[in-house]
C-alpha cells in the first residue's frame, strides 16, 4: 500500500493525470462548441458525433503535449529529491504548465466565436491578417461581451486546470543509484511516448499528424471544425509552408487547356467603373435569388439591392473564391484566386500583379480604393496599392475629408455602411472622369450591430447577420439614390458581389456549394440588358475580364478568369479551394480533387464531363502555382 501511495504522488503518475485533465478539458469545449452552435455541423448523428469526438482526442493529445513539453521536461528530469521537492520548483513547474494551456484554452474558446463566419479553425494566417488591425482589442472585448456564455464557459475552464492541477512528491531515496537510475529511465519511456502522442502514430510509415488528417473523422470538411482544435492548428501552420507546382502537363500543352493571358482586341468603350465588395452577403439573404425561400424565417433582408439586380445582368450560379475578406480582394480585383491559402498571406504577396484598376489607369482612368476601417486594415491598403490603385481611402481620410461627428465609427470595424457609401459618392463627383473605384463595406460583420437610430427598424431574421445586411442594403439605397443624381452615373458601370458567406441556416445553402454563393452583378441601365443567366457559372475571378472585355482593351492582359459577359465561357465552370480539397462546379454537378485524387464527384456527371472538368481543373492549379512561384502574375515577354 506505501508502494502505492508513492506512485500515485510520482512524478509520472502525476503528469499522466495532469495531461488527462487537459485531454478532459479540451473534450468539454469540444462538447460545448457542437450544442452551442449546432447549426454548424447539420445535425450529426449520435453516432457520428461520438466518431468526432474520439478522433478529436489525437489532435488534442498532440496539442497538449507540445505545451506542456517544458512542465514534462521539469517534472521527468531527475534532479536531486531537494530540488524537485522544493516549493519555489514546483510554484515555476506549475506555471509552466498553467500558462501556455491556458493560452491554448482561451484561443480555443475564442475560436468559438469565429468558426461561425471563417468555416474552419483558425491558422497562423491569423497573425498577418490582422498584424495592422490597430482596433483588434475592441474586436475581441466586443466578442467577449457578445458570446458572454463562452467567456464564461473559458473562466471556468481555466479555475479548473488552476484548482485540478496535481503536485508531485518525491520520497527520500536510499539507494542513490536506484534513483538515478529509476528516474533516468522513467524520463526515457515518457520521452518514446511523448513523441509517439506528439508526431499521432509511430513507425517508419507514420508521418507526424496534421491539419488535413482530420478528414479521416468527418462526413464533409466544415466539421473539421470540430474534430480541430485551435492550438493544434496555429502550431501546425506555423511550420514552414512548401509551394510546390504540379507537372500535370507539359508547357506546350497547358496554355491550350487553361491559359491567363488574354489577348482579344476589343472596342474600346469610356465608361466609370464602380466595383462594390459588400461585406458577407450571401445569395442566400437576398430576396431576388429567393422568390420562393420562406420557411417562417426568410423575411427579405435587401429590397434595395433587388432592385438593383433586377435591372442588372446577374448569375443564378455565381459563387466567390474563399471565404475570408483577404480572399476576395485578390479574386474580384486582380483575378487571382484564394488556391491553398490567401495570396496576400503568402510568401509571394509582394510579387508583381495586375488588376482592373492597374489595366484602365494605362487607359487615362483615375483609380481608387475605398475602404472605412482604419488604414492598414486586413491588409487592403497594402494590397490595393500593389495591384495599381492610385489612391486609397480610408478611416482617416474621411474624417479628414467630412470632419464626421465619432458616432459615425461604429466601435468596432469601421465607419458605418451609411456614412461612408455616402462619402464614397460624393468622393467619385470629384475624381477626374474616366475613373475605376472599388468599395468594400464593413456594416454588415460581427459584433452585429447596427446604429442605435435605426434599432427596431430592420427585420431580424434567424441569424444576427440578417438585421445587419437589411441596415446595409439600406446604406446601399441610399447611395444608389445619391449616385442617380450624379453626373456620372448613365456612363458608369457597376459591379456588385460580395467577398463571402456568412452565418447561412438554410438547408439548400448547407452543403459545399452554397459555402461559397454570393452575387455577381453588372448594373448599367444605358448599356446592359437586364438579364438573369441561369446556365453560366461565374465567380469572382471572373469580374476583371468581363469587366475590360465591357470596356474594352487594345492590349493583353493577365486575369485567371473569363469574360462572362460578352461571350459565354469557353470553360463553363466555377473553381475554388475548399479545404482541403480543390472544387469545381459546373451546371451538372460537382467534382472535389485533393491535388492527388478525386475525392467526391456528384453521380449527375457523367465520364467524359469529369474527366474534362478535372483536366481543367489541373491545368488552371498548375498555371496559378508555377506563375505565382516565379513571380509570373503579369503579361510578360514569354508570353
Amino acid at each position: 500500500m506505501q508502494y502505492l501511495r508513492r506512485f500515485w504522488h510520482h512524478p509520472w503518475t502525476t503528469a499522466c493525470c495532469n495531461i488527462l485533465l487537459l485531454l478532459v478539458l479540451y473534450s468539454a469545449m469540444r462538447i460545448f462548441f457542437y450544442y452551442q452552435f449546432p447549426g454548424l455541423f447539420g445535425g450529426a448523428s449520435s453516432d457520428h458525433l461520438h466518431e468526432m469526438l474520439l478522433g478529436g482526442i489525437r489532435f488534442d493529445l498532440t496539442a497538449v503535449l507540445y505545451l506542456s513539453s517544458v512542465y514534462l521536461l521539469m517534472v521527468l528530469l531527475p534532479l536531486p529529491e531537494y530540488v524537485r521537492n522544493s516549493f519555489a520548483y514546483h510554484i515555476v513547474e506549475k506555471l509552466f504548465f498553467f500558462i501556455p494551456n491556458a493560452v491554448g484554452i482561451i484561443a480555443n474558446c475564442i475560436d468559438m466565436a469565429y468558426i461561425p463566419f471563417s468555416g474552419r479553425r483558425t491558422t497562423a494566417l491569423v497573425f498577418t491578417e490582422f498584424a495592422h488591425d490597430h482596433n483588434a482589442h475592441n474586436i475581441i472585448l466586443q466578442g467577449m461581451r457578445d458570446y458572454w456564455f463562452v467567456t464564461l464557459f473559458c473562466i471556468l475552464l481555466l479555475v479548473l486546470l488552476w484548482v485540478c492541477y496535481r503536485r508531485p512528491r518525491i520520497p527520500v531515496a536510499i539507494n542513490r543509484a536506484v534513483y538515478y537510475s529509476v528516474e533516468t529511465a522513467f524520463l526515457l519511456i515518457s520521452t518514446y511516448f511523448i513523441v509517439i502522442g506528439i508526431r499521432g502514430g509511430f513507425g517508419r510509415y507514420t508521418r507526424p499528424i496534421t491539419i488535413s488528417n482530420a478528414m479521416q473523422y468527418v462526413d464533409n470538411p466544415s466539421e473539421t471544425s470540430l474534430v480541430l482544435n485551435t492550438p493544434f492548428t496555429i502550431m501546425k501552420s506555423l511550420e514552414p509552408r512548401k509551394f510546390e507546382a504540379p507537372q500535370f502537363f507539359p508547357q506546350g500543352e497547358l496554355k491550350y487547356i487553361c491559359t491567363p493571358i488574354h489577348d482579344e482586341v476589343e472596342q474600346r468603350r469610356t465608361i466609370n467603373v464602380v466595383i462594390l465588395i459588400l461585406e458577407s452577403f450571401a445569395t442566400e439573404h437576398i430576396g431576388f435569388y429567393n422568390p420562393d425561400l420562406d420557411d417562417g424565417t426568410y423575411k427579405g433582408f435587401t429590397p434595395n439591392l433587388d432592385a438593383i439586380l433586377a435591372q442588372s445582368v446577374t448569375y443564378q450560379h455565381s459563387f466567390a473564391s474563399g471565404r475570408k475578406s483577404i480572399d476576395a480582394m485578390p479574386s474580384v480585383l486582380s483575378s487571382l484566386p484564394m488556391i491553398l491559402e490567401s495570396y496576400i498571406t503568402t510568401p509571394y504577396a509582394t510579387n508583381d500583379v495586375s488588376s482592373v484598376a492597374d489595366v484602365l489607369s494605362h487607359r487615362g482612368y483615375r483609380t481608387a480604393f475605398f475602404h472605412g476601417a482604419p488604414n492598414g486594415s486586413m491588409g487592403f491598403e497594402a494590397y490595393a496599392r500593389s495591384a495599381g490603385f492610385e489612391s486609397y481611402y480610408g478611416l482617416n481620410e474621411f474624417y479628414s475629408d467630412t470632419h464626421a461627428p465619432h458616432a459615425a465609427y461604429d466601435g468596432t470595424w469601421a465607419i458605418w455602411d451609411e456614412e461612408f457609401l455616402q462619402y464614397y459618392c460624393h468622393k467619385m463627383s470629384s475624381l477626374r472622369e474616366p475613373f475605376c473605384t472599388a468599395v468594400f463595406t464593413a456594416s454588415s460583420h460581427h459584433p452585429f450591430k447596427v446604429p442605435k437610430r435605426y434599432a427596431g427598424r430592420f427585420p431580424k431574421g434567424q441569424q444576427p447577420l440578417c438585421e445587419c445586411i437589411a441596415y446595409s442594403d439600406y446604406a446601399l439605397g441610399e447611395f444608389f439614390r445619391e449616385a442617380e443624381r450624379q453626373p456620372w452615373f448613365d456612363h458608369t458601370l457597376f459591379v456588385i458581389t460580395a467577398d463571402h458567406t456568412s452565418q447561412l441556416y438554410h438547408e439548400e445553402y448547407l452543403n459545399n456549394a452554397g459555402l461559397f454563393r454570393v452575387p455577381i452583378a453588372f448594373y448599367m441601365p444605358s448599356l446592359l440588358t437586364p438579364r438573369y443567366d441561369t446556365t453560366q457559372m461565374v465567380s469572382q475571378v471572373d469580374i476583371m475580364p468581363s469587366v475590360l472585355g465591357l470596356t474594352g482593351t487594345d492590349e493583353p492582359f493577365f486575369a485567371f478568369g473569363q469574360d462572362a459577359l460578352n461571350q459565354p465561357k469557353r470553360h463553363n465552370y466555377a473553381l475554388c479551394y475548399n479545404y482541403p480539397d480543390y472544387q469545381i462546379m459546373s451546371p451538372n454537378g460537382m467534382l472535389l480533387f485533393d491535388g492527388e485524387k478525386v475525392t467526391d464527384a456528384s453521380p449527375t456527371l457523367s465520364e467524359a464531363e469529369k474527366e474534362d472538368m478535372l483536366r481543367y481543373l489541373k491545368a488552371f492549379a498548375q498555371q496559378y502555382l508555377t506563375r505565382m512561384i516565379n513571380n509570373h502574375l503579369t503579361i510578360q515577354e514569354s508570353d
